[in-house]
């Protein structure tokens, strides 16, 4: 079972290329601080500016640098069932431990389309899946009834739950077994409150220690010292999306001195005053500045 602090995974750049030296000292940061996971390649790793060799290279850097160390789930979703097998059988080659796969954005299919497409993924590549359901992105909700169909599928291990809704993942919880991991760095303790087991983390690309002590405090019963946490890092989670992810995450890495490079177009680095709203908190929380 996937669980505790796993972190979505910048990608950084320079000059116009993924800079794989600086992607490996991330990778090293985030397991040295405690992680229990590495997901690459999805939302904040700005996988739709990709090019599919880039996409892949990104994929075995990460297997590569982590060396075994934490599981590496990668991320392999499309809006094509064919482009999506094409890219669980890469993650599956380069040797990551599970995928995760996104529901198809744009054509926004029906609920049987949703199921059709993740049963033959599962079906057609042997590689754990793990489903996220983020319809801000995509245009879709997986309902919790769809959800609980494709839990029967013995590769179908998980679901990242981004649609902001505590009753969407508890009414999951209540139709199957399947874990339920919180995909909104704001909803990490309420999820797990309701059973879910951890994060797939924006936060964590700056403060993996603190987002890995939240998830512990919860596991371990400390729930008065989680909420105090919760609380205390919430003004910074919500400074990182007032201009979107990746864009407020990969400033605030540049404010504490971890330069991730540029953000590929059509994104556009953040504003001034959302620099300073950043630094601001950060100060706040005590979190590294270099400015």
């Amino acid at each position: 079972m996937l669980s505790g602090a796993m972190t979505a995974l910048v990608t950084p750049f320079h000059q116009g290329k993924v800079d794989e030296q600086r992607f490996r000292q991330q990778v090293e940061f985030q397991i040295q601080q405690g992680i229990d996971g590495l997901v690459p390649v999805g939302t904040t790793g700005e996988s739709p500016t990709l090019s599919m060799a880039e996409h892949v290279r990104v994929l075995e850097v990460v297997v590569e640098a982590s060396n075994g160390r934490v599981p590496v789930i990668g991320g392999a979703g499309a809006n094509s069932t064919a482009e999506a097998l094409e890219l669980h059988g890469d993650a599956k080659r380069v040797g990551c431990r599970a995928c995760l796969s996104v529901n198809p954005y744009y054509n926004k299919p029906s609920q049987e389309g949703l199921y059709r497409h993740f049963m033959t993924l599962a079906d057609r590549v042997d590689l754990h899946i793990v489903l996220y359901n983020i319809p801000s992105r995509t245009g879709i909700t997986m309902s919790p009834a769809t959800v609980a169909r494709l839990a029967e599928h013995p590769n179908i291990i998980a679901v990242k739950e981004a649609t902001g809704s505590l009753d969407i993942a508890t009414e999951i919880r209540s139709l199957c077994d399947l874990p339920v991991i919180s995909g909104d760095d704001s909803l990490t303790l309420p999820i797990m409150s309701i059973g879910g087991t951890g994060i797939i983390s924006v936060l964590s690309n700056l403060l993996p220690r603190q987002v890995k002590q939240l998830v512990t405090h919860v596991y371990q019963g400390n729930i008065h010292q989680a909420q105090l946490l919760h609380v205390k890092l919430f003004p910074l989670i919500k400074a990182l999306f007032v201009e979107g992810n990746p864009v407020g995450i990969k400033a605030a890495m540049q404010i504490a001195g971890t330069d991730t490079g540029e953000i590929r177009q059509p994104l556009w680095p953040a504003s001034l005053a959302t620099r300073q709203l950043l630094e601001n908190e950060m100060q706040k929380i005590g979190a590294p500045l270099m400015v």
